[in-house]
């Protein structure tokens, strides 16, 4: 398991039972639990934080890859440039696609709540 999936094994399931209280009541909620909105929030801030370490930790490998071809073959530093800024590009969207979810998730009011 890499350096990320060992600490979500036991961060994923706790936020979920954290979160999950109020669904196994057997009354109805009297306003005490989390509202769906909060959840909502605390799972986009989640999702944000995740996935900007997850690109950070992409774009730092990528980069260190790159210097280290351009180190040991300086004449091919252009293609190995453009290859890198396109890798980066590509990383870089997916934590911006999870901010558009993230902000989807806080604006719009999920079951009509």
């Amino acid at each position: 398991m890499g350096a990320l999936g060992g600490w979500m094994v036991w961060v994923v399931p706790g936020i979920v039972l954290l979160t999950s209280g109020s669904a196994w009541a057997a009354d109805a909620p009297t306003g005490g639990g989390l509202s769906i909105g909060a959840v909502s929030i605390i799972t986009g801030g989640f999702a944000m934080a995740i996935a900007s370490a997850a690109a950070a930790i992409g774009q730092g490998k990528a980069i260190v890859a790159a210097l280290d071809g351009i180190a040991r073959q300086p004449n091919a530093a252009p293609r190995i440039q453009v290859a890198m800024i396109i890798g980066l590009a590509l990383i870089e969207s997916l934590a911006i696609y999870v901010l558009l979810i993230s902000l989807i998730v806080f604006f719009v009011k999920p079951f009509g709540g």
